[in-house]
């Protein structure tokens, strides 16, 4: 919901004319669903009916350019976040992945359409069907992420795109 109201303020904001969204520190970039919370439910349906969806639609009308700097983890959700965003930039400790088939489901909101457009339906149906995890290396000659930087560089070199980004002409 922070990240929700975040986008949608910076979204409203004639001054802002492009965002970068990292995760706290190098350990992930977004850490998905609240696996104990899922565990807890009796069932999926009503995990999404708490306004999950309503979330990425939020983050879907976004309408500046928004740069995913993935530092970390972003399996799950994390992963759809970062490929929600128009461009997807990595270090090299971040790893990316569709595990939800470990926990007995399949990723949600739109993820293994994305996944598919993406990477393509035979690297998209082995993530989603193993569970397996993407280094960044691989995720940049997949297609999944534009350039592989350092832990100490990601930032600012997503920062620098931003405002090259936000030096140009203002879309019509």
């Amino acid at each position: 919901k922070e990240l929700s109201s975040a986008t949608n303020a910076l979204d409203k904001d004639d001054a802002v004319r492009a965002i970068v969204i990292t995760g706290a520190g190098e350990k992930a970039f977004a850490a998905g669903a609240d696996i104990k919370e899922m565990n807890s439910r009796q069932t999926m349906a009503e995990v999404y009916k708490e306004n999950m969806l309503a979330f990425w639609q939020d983050l879907s009308d976004v309408k500046k350019p928004v740069i995913a700097a993935v530092n970390g983890y972003a399996l799950g959700g994390g992963c759809e976040l970062a490929m929600m965003c128009d461009i997807a930039l990595a270090s090299e400790k971040a790893v990316f992945g569709q595990p939800e088939v470990l926990l007995g489901t399949i990723p949600g909101a739109g993820g293994s359409q994305r996944l598919t457009r993406v990477v393509g339906k035979s690297l998209a149906m082995e993530l989603c069907l193993t569970g397996r995890h993407m280094p960044a290396e691989e995720a940049l000659r997949r297609g999944l992420v534009s350039h592989v930087f350092t832990p100490q560089e990601l930032v600012p070199k997503s920062l620098e795109m931003a405002q090259k980004i936000a030096s140009l002409s203002a879309p019509a």
